[in-house]
């Protein structure tokens, strides 16, 4: 394996036939009588597929190593149509994710978020280390719905989607406080003179810019600082649904789940804000 002293790679990873290299787990399917094919994010790579051979065995040794949300050093050989992953070995379990369900399918969340909205060798590095603190954070943190959000917003920025929050997006006069507009289509908030020129839009509460705004120029502790009334989470929560399902064109199939979750919990309650450890 060649390596830069720095710890990085050789930009043209592609014409080594055995490469090593760090990643998240995104998801597995089964593929033939004992084999997966495991969608992993890395740091330099992007998101790569790779068969596991004999992973579903009992007795792989593999097998362990490749779960959803698992950070990995993985020995991968490439091949004409499908590369073969050799080797793999935990970094991180992040057993605190995995243990509880609803902290798991939050972190399953954003990994159909990663997958949905990469392509398969484009690096991005911001990314993968974004992808990688959130999901430590979500195995710890009190408030997790806002952890979400600003993942939301933070992964938007990086893959070229991130809304304007502090213009209008149509006329570019600042916005006033009050109540402004927040539409998919136009990328961003309107202001009250300009809705009418998008159909697709939605109320955006002062409070609600205010601590979107928030979210997106700062990192996981902005999250944890926020007090968030259930409205207001509703309201968040929503938005960027909203605007990430319009840019998917499709709904994200993970967030049935996670509603489904809320509506066996009392209300929502222990799963909002500061929800208990």
């Amino acid at each position: 394996m060649i390596c830069l002293r720095n710890g990085g790679y050789p930009r043209k990873m592609e014409r080594l036939r055995l490469y090593k290299t760090e990643a998240i787990v995104l998801k597995h399917i089964p593929i033939g009588e004992a084999d997966r094919l495991v969608t992993l994010y890395t740091p330099h790579l992007g998101k790569v597929r790779a068969v596991a051979r004999g992973a579903r065995r009992t007795k792989s040794k593999l097998a362990g190593h490749l779960e959803p949300l698992t950070r990995v050093q993985v020995l991968i050989r490439r091949g004409k149509t499908l590369d073969t992953i050799s080797q793999g070995e935990t970094v991180m379990s992040n057993i605190d994710l995995r243990n509880d369900l609803w902290r798991m399918s939050c972190g399953l969340y954003m990994a159909e978020l990663i997958e949905r909205f990469t392509q398969e060798q484009m690096e991005n590095l911001s990314l993968y280390r974004l992808f990688r603190d959130s999901l430590a954070s979500a195995g710890v943190s009190k408030a997790i719905d806002l952890l979400l959000r600003s993942f939301e917003l933070r992964m938007l920025h990086l893959v070229g989607y991130r809304p304007e929050l502090q213009r209008c997006v149509e006329c570019s006069t600042p916005l006033s406080p009050g109540t402004n507009f927040f539409s998919p289509s136009a990328g961003g908030v309107l202001c009250p003179d300009c809705r009418g020129k998008h159909s697709l839009n939605r109320p955006l509460s002062l409070n609600a810019l205010k601590v979107l705004r928030l979210l997106a120029r700062g990192g996981t502790e902005s999250a944890e600082a926020v007090k968030l009334s259930e409205d207001l989470a509703i309201e968040l929560e929503g938005t960027l649904r909203q605007y990430i399902r319009y840019l998917l064109e499709q709904e994200v199939k993970s967030t049935e789940f996670l509603d489904l979750l809320r509506r066996e919990s009392l209300g929502g309650v222990l799963m909002r804000g500061d929800a208990a450890n």
